[in-house]
């Protein structure tokens, strides 16, 4: 399985663990020239930006860990556009990463993963 397979799985997968818990989803891969956000979601009354980050393995390190503040800036720089375009200003916005574990299947959600654009 390639990089963008382990991708698209891992995203399947944090998707249909998003509609588990209650989440709507608005959109997925959304895209802009300057970046793109994997998921964004409504969760009760917040808008829920996501990243998902999958691996076969902790080698070389955690998932989360690939998030650093360059990713995190061109997420919210996307995730402000949508608000903006869809009108969203006056709901809560929060930005989550889940983690998922391709052997097993297995997810982590890091809720509200970004402070003041540095991971918590």
């Amino acid at each position: 399985m390639n990089t963008k397979e382990k991708g698209d799985l891992g995203e399947e997968i944090a998707k249909k663990y998003l509609v588990n818990i209650g989440a709507s989803i608005l959109e997925t891969n959304y895209k802009l020239k300057f970046g793109e956000v994997d998921i964004i979601a409504k969760i009760d009354d917040e808008i829920v930006i996501v990243e998902v980050k999958s691996r076969t393995n902790i080698n070389y390190g955690y998932p989360c860990e690939s998030v650093n503040k360059k990713k995190m800036m061109k997420i919210i720089k996307v995730a402000n556009y949508y608000v903006v375009k869809n009108s969203l200003e006056n709901k809560n916005i929060r930005f989550d990463i889940i983690e998922v574990y391709l052997k097993g299947k297995k997810v982590n959600h890091i809720v509200d993963a970004f402070c003041g654009g540095y991971l918590c």
